[in-house]
């Protein structure tokens, strides 16, 4: 059964487990501490150089790293990412710009203000307005977007929902008033309610 190297309160890993869930994939979890140093050990780092989680360890051996890849490999094939080129398109534009605009932003301030050693986060806290800036300016064209449309791809619930569920619904931690992004609320309640889901904290 494959492996998932993770960290229950990483939004990240939180977006592998989701999809798993929904989509009946089996496998084991090993979880790794936030501040504990766990994914910087040598043997951590044999598997993923890079020393981050989640990664998803197959029983053969391979490897793979990265949420957004996770993502895709479990969704292929499936009711979670569109069969024709221009929806599988549309998926990807919205899972990099969680990557590159979103989680930069929101998921870092989650982790300074909510999850860091307290004095560590004032080595930090000038950066924070810029985090709040970056990040609202993310929330505002994902609000555009919501808008006009349900959900950001296809028309229909995919693996770019859960890639921006997986920091959003707990930006609040990280100081974001989400009250201002009515449609972004509204999406996250319909997210909430598609069969399988589970919350962040569930117990595998």
């Amino acid at each position: 059964m494959p492996l998932l190297h993770q960290m229950q309160v990483s939004g990240n890993c939180y977006k592998v487990r989701l999809a798993a869930k929904q989509l009946g994939f089996e496998m084991t979890l090993r979880d790794y501490g936030v501040k504990d140093g766990s994914t910087r050990t040598p043997e951590f780092l044999v598997k993923n150089p890079n020393g981050r989680v989640p990664l998803l360890e197959f029983e053969d051996g391979r490897l793979l790293p990265e949420s957004g890849a996770i993502l895709w490999y479990l969704a292929e094939g499936t009711r979670l990412l569109p069969d024709d080129r221009w929806g599988r398109t549309e998926v990807l534009r919205w899972m990099f710009f969680e990557q590159y605009s979103h989680e930069p932003y929101i998921a870092v301030a989650r982790y300074w203000l909510e999850l860091a050693p307290k004095e560590k986060l004032e080595q930090k806290r000038h950066l924070v307005p810029e985090w709040h800036a970056n990040g609202n300016a993310a929330l505002g064209v994902m609000e555009t977007h919501l808008a006009r449309s349900d959900w950001f791809a296809a028309d229909r619930y995919t693996i770019a929902d859960i890639a921006l569920y997986g920091y959003t619904h707990c930006a609040a931690d990280g100081g974001f008033d989400l009250s201002a992004y009515p449609a972004i609320l509204a999406w996250l309640e319909r997210v909430a309610e598609q069969p399988g889901h589970v919350p962040m904290a569930f117990a595998w």
